[in-house]
């Protein structure tokens, strides 16, 4: 079942509600620049097991509308808890990936963990950019660098991005269907989300977290360095963190079946 929520006026987003009378919620937040398609191996398998699958494409991003502003954390935070009581979520699995994952900590600090039991960070984004406190990632120049890219050469950036999205060796078939559902986002929106990494960061929303946390994490990463896993796992209280050893940063994708299965056994648990 998919429909559209109003998160402000003239702002909506598209919300793919899989299994609306399953055991229990999932909350799926894409990673730039994806939108909830990239979980279709989730939906699939844990819906038939039972799951109620909820995705939300951001503002900007896959079906949803594409203002031109509002690409920090805070606001997409905001709109997680517009669908979430728009829906009447409560006790749900709170999951997000990438850049998705920043901003499942925003929400977990901004809006106190509103309607979330439990959260999962999957390959999660506080920042990959260097800082005197960070020596990870690339440098602030090195990213300016590739939104000009994002802002001339659009389809270029996403094909080079997918080369390093996968670890494993998927195929031409996966690298179409990846650049296909980028490609549907606004150019101004994939830009802004790039900016935003950095004008902003969420190493301070770590420590406040407080529900039980699942950090899974491919060794192989190309885009957001496993250490950083490392660094989330001792900053949030009552975490616990999976490194998958086959994968990069689509580890959903490239480790599906282990994904599904800890994913499952945490939420049980």
């Amino acid at each position: 079942m998919g429909y559209y929520v109003n998160v402000e006026p003239d702002v909506n987003l598209y919300v793919e509600d899989l299994n609306p009378k399953g055991k229990k919620t999932i909350v799926f937040l894409h990673g730039w620049p994806g939108s909830h398609d990239l979980f279709e191996y989730q939906f699939t398998d844990l819906a038939y097991k039972g799951y109620r699958c909820v995705g939300i494409d951001q503002r900007g991003f896959g079906k949803s509308d594409r203002p031109l502003t509002g690409y920090g954390y805070d606001r997409p935070s905001d709109d997680v808890r517009a669908v979430i009581e728009a829906l009447e979520l409560n006790d749900v699995t709170l999951l997000g990936h990438s850049n998705g994952g920043a901003i499942a900590c925003r929400y977990m600090t901004r809006h106190h963990g509103y309607g979330v039991e439990k959260l999962v960070l999957c390959a999660a984004v506080p920042t990959i950019v260097r800082r005197p406190d960070f020596p990870y990632g690339m440098s602030k120049e090195e990213l300016e660098s590739l939104i000009q890219v994002t802002l001339t050469n659009r389809p270029k950036r996403l094909l080079d991005f997918g080369n390093d999205f996968f670890f494993q060796n998927v195929g031409s078939g996966i690298l179409d269907w990846f650049f296909q559902i980028g490609i549907q986002a606004a150019g101004w929106a994939t830009a802004a989300v790039e900016q935003n990494w950095i004008d902003d960061n969420n190493f301070a929303d770590l420590p406040q977290i407080n529900v039980p946390t699942l950090i899974l994490h491919g060794i192989h990463d190309a885009v957001v360095n496993y250490t950083i896993a490392e660094i989330q796992k001792r900053m949030i209280r009552n975490s616990i963190l999976v490194p998958f050893e086959s994968s990069g940063h689509a580890l959903f994708f490239e480790e599906r079946d282990k994904f599904n299965n800890v994913l499952m056994q945490f939420i049980e648990g």
